[in-house]
């Protein structure tokens, strides 16, 4: 994805906030991708492009599965109570 330049262009489509690959330290074959999108119609637009196609090509060349989960913001924010166990 790195050397293909699709990640470089995926970081450039409109409405990418963060496209960033992550490798634990205890798995050599597993790795994290983080990715945020202005709004559910910007990451809609992001799975109907080319982009996608090339992606799909790398997944079946190297035999790539996933797993996916979602996350969503919360509206109002961290509560107060964790505060003692986040250092700012």
């Amino acid at each position: 994805m790195e050397k293909s330049g699709t990640v470089d262009a995926i970081r450039k489509e409109k409405g990418n906030i963060r496209y960033e690959y992550f490798y634990p330290a205890n798995s050599k074959d597993t790795v994290l991708l983080i990715d945020s999108w202005e709004s559910q119609q910007a990451l809609d637009v992001h799975h109907d492009s080319h982009m996608m196609g090339k992606i799909a090509e790398l997944r079946n060349k190297y035999d790539l599965h996933m797993k996916v989960e979602r996350y969503v913001e919360d509206v109002n924010g961290i509560p107060k109570s964790d505060d003692k166990f986040i250092k700012k």
